[in-house]
């Protein structure tokens, strides 16, 4: 007795490929969706810049990236063509196996990327000495310094010219060019307000800089870019770009303060803590910046800023203590 089959073989065959195919759209749907998800906090903020040095190198991340696309997109393109042209079911594709050398192609794929890098290489060698961070900007205006202490995990920025401090907030005018001066009181870390560009390293015992200037008035995200311990997510600040007067205005906030920042508010400021709010210091211990940096700059200094009594500094945390447990 023969058994007819319920299903036609083709119809079969078609009902398997359509099923394929609405898997396949099911899984680039949810796909798509789990993308935009992952991507919505993504703000790109290097591509927002608000300042002369993050708009220069905005439009060298473009220039390179236009440059390398010259030949990522034909690579991609032709990947997909020859995997269609040369499908085992196209009989009509020549088929050449002893075919290996073509002088035309070899030059070509050689030549075109020879100038990409030698573009590439050109501008990188011009852009790394004009966006020098430690090179001045061109302006007119006397620029602001702040001094960046790198802390766990948290910023202490000192205004030598004006006499105040804040720790995770500062402010500055707009188009007045403000100078940087950066070290750490701790393990190296990394200063950074994407808006504004120029991330740059902070190291104990050591002093870097960065000039930057802000042409819109804002309030821009900085943050540390350096992994550096536990609390190191939460290590943010608040760059606040603002007009003259309103400068004058958050200097005087802060020198309302009833806190100073002397040797002994210092110690306890350097202390590690997580998620460190805003504070303002009315006074300054001349010199504090340059302390910091010193007290690693010779092995003579044993004792750091603020130390207690040897009886007492058992009792109190080094705020080093995770770095040298990590060594």
């Amino acid at each position: 007795m023969q058994v007819v089959p319920t299903t036609h073989p083709p119809l079969a065959r078609l009902k398997e490929s359509f099923v394929n195919k609405r898997s396949l759209v099911s899984t680039l749907r949810w796909s798509c969706a789990g993308a935009a998800v992952f991507l919505s906090g993504c703000n790109m903020e290097v591509l927002s810049p608000k300042g002369d040095v993050g708009m220069q190198e905005k439009s060298l991340i473009l220039i390179a990236l236009g440059l390398m696309l010259l030949v990522v997109i034909p690579v991609i393109a032709m990947t997909l063509i020859f995997a269609w042209r040369y499908r085992a079911s196209n009989t009509k594709a020549t088929y050449a196996p002893k075919w290996s050398h073509s002088t035309a192609i070899e030059a070509v794929v050689w030549t075109i990327p020879c100038i990409i890098i030698a573009i590439l290489a050109t501008i990188t060698w011009r852009t790394s000495h004009t966006l020098d961070p430690y090179k001045p900007l061109d302006s007119k205006v006397k620029p602001i310094t702040i001094q960046v202490v790198s802390l766990d995990w948290k910023w202490l920025f000192i205004y030598p010219d004006y006499g105040v401090a804040s720790v995770n907030e500062i402010a500055f005018p707009t188009d007045v060019p403000v100078h940087f001066e950066i070290t750490s009181d701790s393990v190296m870390n990394a200063f950074f307000i994407p808006q504004l560009g120029s991330q740059i390293y902070a190291m104990a015992g050591m002093e870097t800089q960065v000039n930057l200037i802000a042409n819109e008035p804002g309030n821009y995200a900085g943050l540390s870019t350096n992994y550096s311990g536990e609390g190191f997510s939460d290590m943010h600040f608040a760059a606040i770009a603002t007009s003259q007067q309103g400068f004058k205005d958050w200097v005087n906030k802060a020198k309302a303060s009833s806190t100073q920042l002397n040797v002994q508010a210092y110690h306890a400021l350097a202390q590690p803590s997580e998620k460190q709010g805003v504070s303002y210091y009315a006074a300054v211990t001349p010199g504090l910046f340059n302390n910091v940096i010193q007290q690693y700059m010779s092995d003579m200094s044993m004792n750091r800023i603020g130390t207690p009594p040897p009886a007492q500094a058992s009792a109190i945390p080094s705020p080093n203590d995770h770095a040298k447990a990590s060594e």
